[in-house]
């Protein structure tokens, strides 16, 4: 009775909104409260009210005020971006090619993006004009070419173009474009650290500046998989029906990977390589609430903000002062948990 009265409140749209908003609240305010020094959650909602809307409260402590507006929320609001674009990617990729195993990592597109990002970086590269904006924008682009050319080897190995040869397909890439961060990296001088360091996956120290970088892309990314959530609800259950339902496949799954590429080179230009996130959460997310593409995009975007903020702050305070890679955090959690998914998910087929 108690198992049935939860999945029931797990099935209601508007208690899973609640719940994924009031946990990513939550991770918010811890992440920017716990620190070296630590600020309390009633003085940080009075100094985030100050700035926002002009109230002065007398006494607030100014050194509060530096922490919280200049080093902690900025940092939790990337991470947050981060962790909402590496989910939103995941749960579209899953369902595009209809396999939890797919992901921006497992598929090469952030390997290519890493790519993209490297390049900047050992090359020094900045276009006139877009400036700070050459960094993503590369990222992007490198991980768009991946994925397409993921697709075409895909298609020349096998016409039907089964989802298993698609993932084959994109670890071979992925290794193949790990090796070439390698080899760029061997040959690094001086900025042999600033690369690995990056590599690693982290979000500290990066400011507004990077929030302004990977703001509109993750706008743009998102609105497209938005609208496109009908589609990919059709096409969860195979081209062909989604065919007979009316469905430009084709156009759609152009406009859904362009998405998927665009947050996925974003994220990875502004925090390095982060893995699991784009895997794990779509699926927990898939598994809690439904697989209903309208829901499931918002409440991975929600859930996976949260979960990044939350690693943060484990990367930063389990042996500070010393602060490790975010990556290494997301991968201890999320290899646990998917493993733990994928066993669940068996004993209910076989149940079932």
């Amino acid at each position: 009775m108690q198992r049935l009265s939860i999945r029931k409140l797990l099935n209601n749209k508007a208690a899973a909104y609640v719940i994924a908003g009031s946990f990513l609240i939550l991770s918010i305010l811890l992440g920017i409260s716990i620190g070296a020094v630590s600020v309390p959650i009633f003085t940080i909602i009075q100094i985030i009210i100050s700035k926002l809307f002009g109230f002065s409260f007398d006494q607030i402590d100014p050194m509060f005020s530096s922490i919280v507006l200049n080093i902690r929320l900025p940092r939790v609001i990337l991470a947050g971006l981060v962790g909402a674009s590496l989910a939103i990617a995941g749960a579209a990729f899953q369902g595009l090619l209809r396999n939890p195993l797919a992901d921006p990592y497992t598929l090469g597109v952030s390997s290519g993006a890493s790519v993209g990002a490297v390049v900047t970086l050992f090359f020094n590269l900045s276009i006139p004009i877009i400036g700070s904006f050459t960094l993503p924008l590369l990222s992007i682009l490198f991980s768009w070419v991946t994925i397409f050319l993921v697709l075409t080897f895909a298609r020349k190995i096998e016409r039907s173009m089964r989802v298993e040869t698609i993932i084959l397909t994109g670890i071979i890439f992925s290794s193949f474009l790990g090796a070439i961060i390698s080899l760029m990296i061997a040959l690094t001088g001086d900025e042999l650290r600033q690369i690995i360091g990056w590599l690693l996956g982290s979000v500290s120290m990066r400011g507004w500046e990077y929030i302004k970088i990977i703001l509109p892309f993750f706008v743009l990314g998102s609105v497209i998989l938005m609208f496109n959530t009908k589609e990919l609800n059709a096409m969860s259950f195979g081209e062909e029906r989604a065919r007979h339902l009316g469905v430009n496949v084709q156009k759609r799954k152009l406009m859904i990977l362009t998405a998927g590429s665009i947050l996925t080179g974003a994220a990875v230009a502004v925090s390095g390589t982060i893995g699991f996130v784009g895997l794990v959460i779509p699926h927990l997310s898939r598994l809690l609430w439904g697989p209903d593409h309208r829901h499931l995009l918002p409440l991975s975007i929600i859930t996976g903000s949260g979960f990044l903020i939350l690693a943060d702050l484990i990367s930063r305070t389990i042996i500070s002062p010393t602060e490790l890679p975010i990556g290494v955090i997301t991968a201890l959690i999320g290899a646990p948990v998917f493993a733990l998914i994928l066993l669940q998910r068996k004993r209910m087929e076989r149940s079932g």
